[in-house]
């Protein structure tokens, strides 16, 4: 694996991801509104462990938050649900399968999406055939 890829920013990978969230069903788009969105190079060796990883290169995206399926309406003071992007892996992506980032990035982005909504695999395909 190439130890860097170049290619579109940060602010580039925001836009696109920004512009999925816009692209998803009202209802949707409501309850994301407190996701917070951030993109980094790659994830922290904690964020590689909790979903059972060591490799840097194998993580794309990561949602870290309560489903809204296991929160309360009572709940509150907890920090805000997060959808991380982790640019090097994505562009290594693209790189390999010859598939646009717009595409790899809005894919990667309602899968995380949907874990905030607890979605299974197919609820979380259903919803993506919805924001293309």
């Amino acid at each position: 694996m190439a130890d860097f890829f170049h290619g579109p920013d940060r602010a580039a990978f925001e836009a696109y991801a920004r512009a999925t969230l816009r692209q998803m069903p009202a209802a949707f788009q409501e309850k994301l509104r407190d996701v917070v969105l951030k993109i980094e190079e790659f994830a922290t060796a904690e964020q590689l462990a909790s979903v059972g990883l060591d490799d840097k290169w194998h993580l794309s995206g990561l949602y870290e938050g309560r489903p809204l399926t296991h929160k309360s309406v009572w709940e509150s003071g907890s920090m805000p649900p997060i959808i991380s992007l982790f640019r090097q892996p994505l562009l290594a992506e693209m790189h390999q399968t010859g598939v646009s980032l717009e595409a790899i990035v809005r894919h990667v982005v309602v899968h995380e999406a949907g874990h905030h909504f607890g979605f299974s695999d197919e609820e979380m395909h259903a919803l993506e055939r919805r924001v293309r």
